[in-house]
């Protein structure tokens, strides 16, 4: 693996800074660079939930209503007709 020099020279004085080994603050880098990625860990996001109540139509039987709806409808559209 091939490091750019000007990467070396912040690693070695961060290492110096730190006192360090050279090893300790690549694998420090790494592990930083890769969190900020989000590749080890999904950041949590937090969702709010609001209560909306007690529903007005039974939704258990969705599909009879849009069907009932959707006769409704096409009668209406007959009627209009004549």
């Amino acid at each position: 693996m091939t490091i750019d020099d000007d990467l070396v020279a912040e690693l070695r004085d961060t290492a110096h800074r730190r006192r360090l080994p050279m090893r300790q603050v690549i694998d420090q880098a790494l592990r930083a660079g890769l969190r900020s990625l989000g590749t080890r860990k999904a950041r949590r996001v937090a969702c709010p939930s609001f209560s909306m109540g007690t529903p007005a139509v039974d939704l258990t039987k969705a599909g009879a209503l849009a069907a009932m709806l959707e006769d409704e409808e096409i009668l209406r559209k007959l009627e209009l007709r004549k």
